[in-house]
């Protein structure tokens, strides 16, 4: 049996307003995620996702997602995710306001317009 050891000193916060928001349970995918310097692999919280295959949104059976800041941008990931040994559940934001400055990269434009009525990007 392996057992591993999870020290959690807090999580981030991306959302502006933390009780207005709307998340969906997806599969993160850990296919091209390079582990850190502690050989983790962490999808950090605010990555633009999208589905893996088709739309996560449109077809409840494919619910793995990977980062996508393209135009095929669906959500973002709530929380930070770890895929150290493999996908992995977590939790994509449909509908919310963030903070930009918590975010791991600055959404493309795509990603904004793929977005627009359902998150709003703020500073």
């Amino acid at each position: 049996m392996k057992f591993v050891q999870t020290d959690y000193l807090g999580t981030k916060n991306i959302l502006r307003f933390p009780d207005h928001y709307a998340a969906v349970p997806v599969i993160v995918d850990d296919t091209g995620i390079t582990a850190d310097e502690d050989g983790k692999k962490i999808v950090p919280a605010g990555t633009i996702i999208a589905g893996v295959g088709g739309k996560a949104l449109a077809d409840p059976d494919n619910i793995k997602v990977a980062h996508a800041n393209t135009a095929d941008a669906e959500g973002v990931l709530l929380n930070d995710v770890d895929v150290t040994y493999g996908s992995h559940g977590g939790a994509m934001l449909i509908h919310g306001f963030l903070k930009t400055d918590k975010l791991p990269e600055t959404p493309d434009a795509a990603a904004v317009t793929a977005l627009a009525g359902r998150i709003v990007f703020l500073k």
